[in-house]
């Protein structure tokens, strides 16, 4: 079997977002969803919107978001519209807060090793084609953070998050730190969600990583740690389960100072199981070619 194609740039730049998207050879068309993380208030190390300007700007993309299901500026449609004004992505772009009105839309996940539906935002039936534009980090809770993670809690609304975090216990918000799984179940129910959004895009679905401020926290936390490595670069795939595995195996194969505390991260949580569960299920294979297109 071909290995899946992963291109590479150590140039970060936002001409570089371009560049490494047309190595794709997709042509992402209609209405474009671009999800991405837009940054909890406090929060220094999301990326910022002039940075994916011009990449937005190139597929005519809408920034689509989803509410949390924890206490924050982000877990109300009013509260999440003011951060994002706050930070500025309304000046640049269409924003969606895509679980603005309910009902969720429920996508079937038949062969779901932990749920068999996803709760998302019922505003993506608005679009026909997808952007993943994460911020590839840690994270506190599933170890790290890349396109799965965008794929799953990042599409699933306020209540589709409590789901996932909860193993299918519950949708119930207020009951979420009531309902905690054993960890690899909440990251075999990220694996699954993510599936069913892979799925829902029939192939017209793409995934750009972009590997800076890397922080063993997430752009969800109000208070993150500073970055503990230097910047890798920017890589892109049409397979998730790829882009993330090299952007881990990145990590692990660098001489930075700050690697040993970003793996301690990405082990502590079993952040690997997302990506072994992935490929489980046939989102993507962690087999893959790693194409660097500053050669």
């Amino acid at each position: 079997m071909e290995k899946s194609k992963v291109y590479f740039t150590k140039q970060i730049t936002k001409e570089a977002l371009v560049t490494i998207y047309e190595k794709l050879g997709i042509k992402l068309e209609k209405n474009v969803a671009v999800k991405l993380h837009s940054g909890e208030k406090g929060n220094q190390n999301y990326v910022k919107p002039e940075f994916v300007q011009n990449i937005i700007e190139h597929v005519s993309g809408t920034v689509v978001e989803c509410n949390t299901a924890y206490e924050g500026a982000r877990n109300s449609t009013e509260k999440h519209k003011k951060l994002m004004e706050e930070h500025q992505w309304n000046k640049y772009f269409n924003v969606d807060i895509m679980d603005a009105d309910e009902p969720d839309l429920i996508l079937d996940i038949p062969n779901g090793q932990v749920i068999k539906k996803n709760y998302v935002g019922k505003n993506l039936q608005n679009y026909q084609s997808m952007l993943v534009l994460s911020h590839f980090k840690g994270h506190p809770m599933g170890g790290y953070g890349g396109a799965l993670k965008q794929l799953s809690i990042g599409v699933a609304s306020s209540r589709g998050k409590a789901y996932i975090h909860t193993a299918g216990a519950t949708t119930d918000q207020t009951k979420l730190w009531d309902n905690v799984p054993e960890q690899d179940k909440f990251l075999e129910a990220m694996a699954d969600a993510a599936s069913s959004v892979v799925d829902y895009f029939k192939g017209n679905i793409c995934f750009i990583n972009i590997m800076c401020n890397l922080s063993v926290d997430c752009d969800c936390c109000n208070v993150a740690e500073d970055p503990c490595m230097n910047d890798i670069g920017i890589l892109a795939s049409l397979d998730p389960v790829a882009i993330d595995q090299a952007c881990i195996d990145l990590i692990y194969n660098s001489t930075d100072k700050g690697r040993d505390h970003f793996v301690e991260r990405v082990e502590r949580q079993n952040g690997i199981h997302t990506i072994e569960q992935a490929s489980k299920i046939g989102i993507g294979s962690r087999e893959y070619e790693l194409i660097n297109i500053d050669d």
